[in-house]
């Protein structure tokens, strides 16, 4: 017999893993009694007349009508149609009418219900708990769905995760919205921290239906409508640049040179682009290509001065856009509508690398310092012990990781043993906030600007261990 509060945790511990950070699957529907093995499952297109049948196969997947089998409802949407991007748990349907996503929602429900409040230690970590966080997002997808999407800085976002900058918890907030059917637009990673963006319906992000050219068992789900994606890990991107969706000043085709001139020595720009509407770019007009016009026809037009413009969208991987950059200066920024929205200069990025060039060289004298205080202090045999029973990983203090420093130092008996008149607690709390900064930083999206506290943690932690570990 199961003692009741075995059964209370149990419930605890499912409650917590269905809220914190994870995207719920059709497996879970199954384990928690709202879907059976064998159920029927259908995906009615009355606009197209085609109707789709399914089962739900022994392991949790969907098994379509020709034997195929799906981890993802998206992905099993796709195939069964052959083209176009779904949100699977929009599409399918149990016999009674209601859709995945209806049961989704009743499996969350019932997690919110179980859930305890946060800890106090955890309180201090996050404004927002598990279960006010999914009644924010419930309410969130309620709005969307009623044409009212909720807006809000990407800063506001990220606090309902009690996170002030993106990386690791990146991952978490994808696997939340998802389960609400949600997503940001423009999406919340690939764009600067200040920037407002809307919490909306995945299946309003979808693309026109376009019949597939390959085998439908290796299309690949668009990120706005998958529910099975895999970790990415986010670097910089157009979009984080603050200038990329600041606006832009312009002028149309028809503008006079005069006018051009006027605003160019007004706000200091080198080049200006030519649009005939947000959406339709002629081209740019520089101090170059007027000069250029104006010699070659003293009684030239400004059309004749338009010369190319390059142009990307904001999600673009800023690393793939060096090449244009060095060769014309600026690129415009296209938003999530396909408008003109900014425009990113050479400057910029030099700007940009260097904030995060400043982020890297502390990391790295801190990183350094802490394995020469180990070096110093232990013989590499006390260290693995510790860090590498295995012997795998470790054949020099060199092969250590930030993590590997704390588990050595964390030890009361090595902690002793260094002699240090400080409280090993404190600094090893110190040490593991510190951990986190820096994974965020060396693996993630690292564009966002260290928070001043954060980064006088670093310093501070680098000025003791210069004082104490020479």
């Amino acid at each position: 017999m199961t003692d009741s509060s075995t059964g209370s945790g149990e419930a605890q511990s499912r409650a917590r893993y269905l809220l914190d950070g994870r995207r719920v699957t059709v497996a879970d529907l199954v384990s928690g009694g709202l879907l059976k093995e064998g159920e029927r499952l259908r995906f009615v297109r009355p606009r197209v007349g085609e109707s789709h049948e399914a089962t739900v196969a022994p392991r949790g997947w969907i098994r379509l009508s020709d034997g195929e089998e799906f981890r993802s409802p998206s992905k099993a949407a796709m195939v069964a149609v052959g083209y176009g991007t779904f949100d699977g748990w929009e599409a399918w349907q149990v016999d009674d009418g209601r859709y995945l996503t209806q049961l989704r929602q009743e499996l969350l429900d019932h997690a919110a219900e179980e859930a305890e409040p946060p800890a106090a230690e955890e309180q201090q970590q996050t404004s927002v708990s598990p279960k006010e966080r999914h009644t924010r997002l419930k309410e969130a997808r309620e709005s969307a769905e009623a044409g009212r999407p909720l807006s809000l800085s990407v800063q506001e976002l990220l606090a309902w995760w009690g996170a002030t900058g993106r990386g690791l918890v990146n991952d978490q907030i994808e696997a939340e919205l998802a389960n609400h059917s949600l997503i940001t637009s423009p999406e919340f990673d690939k764009v600067p921290l200040t920037t407002t963006v809307h919490l909306v319906k995945a299946a309003e992000e979808e693309v026109d239906d376009v019949p597939l050219t390959g085998s439908p068992a290796t299309i690949t789900v668009s990120a706005g409508a998958s529910d099975e994606q895999e970790s990415r890990e986010t670097g910089l991107t157009v979009g984080t640049l603050p200038s990329a969706l600041g606006g832009v000043i312009s002028v149309k085709p028809t503008a006079t040179f005069e006018e051009v001139i006027t605003l160019m020595m007004l706000h200091d720009f080198s080049q200006l682009p030519v649009l005939a509407g947000p959406h339709n770019l002629r081209g740019s007009v520089s101090w170059k290509s007027i000069a250029r016009a104006r010699h070659a026809d003293p009684g030239a037009h400004l059309s004749q001065a338009i010369v190319d413009a390059r142009d990307v969208r904001y999600d673009h991987d800023l690393i793939d856009v060096l090449p244009t950059l060095a060769e014309h200066d600026f690129i415009l920024v296209r938003d999530q509508r396909n408008a003109i929205a900014g425009i990113v200069t050479a400057a910029d990025v030099a700007q940009a690398y260097g904030d995060l060039a400043g982020h890297f060289l502390l990391i790295g004298e801190m990183d350094r310092r802490l394995r020469q205080v180990i070096a110093g202090a232990f013989t590499l045999p006390e260290v693995t012990k510790l860090c590498d029973a295995e012997g795998e990983r470790i054949t020099s203090f060199g092969d250590m990781t930030v993590g590997d420093y704390q588990r050595v130092l964390e030890n009361p008996e090595l902690w002793e043993q260094l002699g240090w008149p400080l409280d090993r607690k404190v600094f090893i709390a110190r040490l593991e906030e510190i951990r986190k900064i820096r994974n965020n930083v060396m693996h993630f999206n690292s564009s966002d600007p260290l928070p001043k506290a954060d980064v006088d943690k670093i310093r501070n932690l680098n000025k003791l261990l210069r004082e104490y570990g020479e």
